[in-house]
């Protein structure tokens, strides 16, 4: 059945009002008739660039340098290259520190930003420290709520989110020169799951380039140090491979065996390790890439 649970979402706090589009869709939902209704509906403009930010879903800090690149940078592409960032929406963990930069940036009133939260946590109006309901990021633009049926769970948007991604991707923005939308995967800190993301970002075909914030911590730096060590072929030495496990077991708590799973993921997404670039709170690097990975 056609929702009807869709509307304007209105934040209040701080001395004024934060209002965001939102709809509730059915976490099947066909992702041609999802892009449809964000140009039609929401009056959207396809964009030029589409940011996927990923990453740790509690809460942690940035050192304040690598804070102010991340938040720089990100708005700085969205708002010069007319750039969509998609995030899961909710304010923990990495949305945490995208809310951040679009309120400071918001706060400048410097062009608006369209920061997308794909959502399935449960989640509330106002925020309760005791509760265990996750609360909407007011800085976003908009918010898709993914549904399908459970409570309590989440999970139900990666699926929805990777194929909304993936039709977008191939929208042509140029239709003399046919080039689709450009996809960049943005990683910040992040647990295991978030080294299977860049898997699967550079398994897709094109492959999607991952940006990595380099000394966020977790997953992150993990992958930081696989691409200082690996080989081209993703190959490491015996003393590296050591290390790496060791470093996996005891960020993640895991034990040999699943460290070893990481690892293997890790040494995987090396193989492509062209298409990995770097953002640091000092500098910006990247290796030689065929995309614009850089964006810092």
């Amino acid at each position: 059945m056609p929702t009807d649970a869709y509307g304007v979402v209105e934040f209040q706090g701080g001395g004024h009002v934060n209002k965001a589009m939102y709809i509730r869709v059915a976490y099947d939902s066909k992702p041609d008739s999802l892009l449809q209704m964000m140009v039609k509906e929401w009056q959207l403009e396809l964009p030029t660039l589409l940011v996927s930010v990923h990453g740790g879903l509690q809460n942690f800090e940035l050192p304040p340098k690598l804070k102010q690149v991340f938040g720089k940078g990100l708005i700085k592409a969205s708002v010069t290259t007319g750039a969509w960032i998609f995030t899961g929406g909710v304010s923990t963990g990495v949305i945490r520190h995208v809310g951040d930069a679009l309120k400071e940036h918001s706060s400048k009133s410097r062009g608006k930003v369209c920061a997308i939260g794909i959502v399935t946590r449960p989640y509330q109006t106002m925020s309760n420290p005791l509760s265990k309901l996750s609360v909407l990021n007011s800085s976003h633009s908009h918010f898709i709520l993914a549904d399908n049926g459970t409570t309590g769970k989440y999970g139900a948007e990666v699926r929805l989110r990777r194929q909304l991604e993936k039709h977008i991707s191939l929208q042509k923005i140029n239709t003399r020169l046919g080039h689709g939308v450009p996809v960049v995967c943005l990683i910040l800190e992040g647990g295991p799951n978030v080294i299977s993301i860049v898997l699967e970002s550079l398994r897709e075909e094109p492959p999607v380039p991952v940006v990595v914030c380099d000394g966020s911590g977790r997953a992150s730096d993990i992958l930081s140090f696989a691409h200082k060590y690996c080989e081209e072929d993703g190959t490491v030495s015996e003393g590296v491979k050591d290390q790496l496990l060791v470093t996996i077991q005891k960020t993640f708590n895991y034990s040999r065996s699943q460290a070893q799973q990481i690892f293997l993921m890790v040494t995987e997404c090396m193989k492509k390790k062209s298409l990995v670039g770097f953002s640091r709170g000092d500098q910006s690097s990247s290796s030689s890439s065929p995309y614009d990975v850089t964006f810092f």
